[in-house]
């Protein structure tokens, strides 16, 4: 499938078929092609949007979680979106949380996999040891439960972002607020159906993680993929997304027989 990344206003994003709305953030080593298998599988019954978050251009005093959600929220508002189901990955996760909980009316359904928000182990903090590409690609593969999944081309780009010296302040700066901001006290509060996915490998967000978040967000569902790490839509692209259909799925028809009751 041929993915065209659009450009209106400030804004740089993905905006495929028709229907409810997808929005898909990436993480802090994210790019839009992290959920390329999921545009493919779901824009054929769903709008599938996912915008370019700005963390390495956003001006350094804006470089935070509550500044990634501002950002959502004005594209948000831009493109007209509404009636939500909310996907986020790693810091796109927390970023969800946050955007849920601002504006809650927004947001039908939420899906973390790998979220921050509770606890990381966060590849942000351990930066830069710029110019060192074995030690990066070692991280970056880190990332995956099977290190080829770390393509040469993802090891070249974030090798790219780490030698630049303004990118690596915003990440450290994104990836320490992050840390700060612990959200256990906060997503008790979240009453939407929610869907945890998480790879039984991860060592970025472990299992425990996942166990934590189930218990804290009341409406939520915990599902596991083995042989998996910090990013299942990227490695287990085809059990990811049939989970996530079956929960699309399960809430639609959830939702027919409270209005024929």
């Amino acid at each position: 499938m041929d993915i065209q990344i659009k450009e209106e206003g400030e804004y740089q994003f993905i905006d495929e078929g028709q229907g409810e709305v997808l929005l898909l953030l990436h993480g802090l080593f994210g790019a839009l092609s992290n959920w390329g298998g999921v545009v493919e599988a779901f824009s054929k019954d769903y709008r599938v949007v996912i915008p370019l978050m700005p963390i390495y251009e956003m001006p350094l005093h804006k470089a935070s979680v509550p500044g990634l959600v501002n950002f959502v929220e004005g594209f948000v508002r831009f493109k007209g979106l509404t009636n939500l189901t909310l996907l986020g990955n790693s810091l796109g996760g927390h970023v969800a949380l946050v955007y849920t909980l601002d504006f809650p009316n927004q947001v039908k359904r939420l899906v973390l996999t790998g979220s921050s928000g509770l606890f990381e182990d966060s590849m942000g903090g351990s930066f830069p040891k710029r110019g060192n590409y074995e030690y990066l690609k070692e991280r970056v593969e880190y990332t995956f439960f099977k290190p080829e999944t770390a393509t040469k081309e993802l090891i070249d780009e974030v090798f790219s972002i780490t030698n630049s010296n303004s990118k690596c302040m915003r990440i450290v700066t994104i990836a320490k607020s992050a840390q700060r901001h612990n959200m256990a006290k906060d997503i008790t509060r979240i009453q939407v159906p929610t869907l945890l996915i998480w790879g039984l490998n991860d060592t970025i967000t472990p299992p425990h993680v996942a166990h934590e978040f189930n218990r804290l967000i009341k409406n939520s569902e915990l599902h596991f993929i083995d042989e998996c790490g910090h990013a299942p839509m990227m490695e287990q692209p085809d059990t990811f997304n049939k989970i996530l259909e079956k929960f699309l799925h399960k809430e639609v028809k959830q939702l027919e027989q409270t209005h024929w009751v």
